[in-house]
């Protein structure tokens, strides 16, 4: 059925229509606007780590709880020259002979976390410090561009052309 023919063309009925003409057997039309697994697993990592900005005169901080994790578990990159990455992986612990889990709430896996930073953000002064399973990244702000000075024109004083013949 054609809802174009009925003076029914919206946006919602053309999708509803796509969608009602799929077959079954034909899965990959069904998935082609489904999201790929590698953005669903980032959107959920992203998801679960949550962090705190703050933004100081001279500086921008970022902090996120990282519990057990050592300094070299986490990677602290700049990409497109105003992109913060901060990621990683949890993992899991060891189990011992005879130990097994019988709840399990800390998260493990992958985590990372995007910033998109302002332009007065200094990409060749950040920092970053992990102590106490909290990981403390700072971004130096640059200084704020100096004022133009006004500028004055010099203005040439034209002559009387006196050769002017008549």
């Amino acid at each position: 059925m054609d809802f174009r023919l009925m003076g029914l063309d919206s946006p919602l009925l053309s999708t509803i229509h796509h969608m009602m003409d799929m077959s079954d057997d034909n899965a990959d039309a069904k998935n082609i606007n489904a999201p790929t697994r590698t953005y669903v697993r980032d959107a959920k990592a992203m998801a679960a780590t949550p962090a705190d900005v703050k933004e100081y005169p001279q500086s921008y901080v970022f902090v996120i709880d990282m519990p057990g994790l050592k300094s070299g578990d986490i990677k602290v990159q700049v990409e497109d020259d105003n992109v913060l990455i901060i990621s990683g992986e949890r993992k899991r612990d060891e189990e011992k002979e005879g130990a097994k889990y019988l709840r399990m709430e800390r998260r493990v896996g992958k985590f990372m976390r995007k910033f998109v930073l302002p332009e007065n953000a200094n990409t060749d002064a950040i920092s970053a410090v992990c102590q106490d399973g909290v990981l403390t990244v700072t971004v130096q702000k640059l200084p704020p561009p100096e004022p133009k000075k006004p500028k004055t024109i010099e203005k040439r004083r034209e002559e009387a052309k006196s050769n002017i013949k008549r």
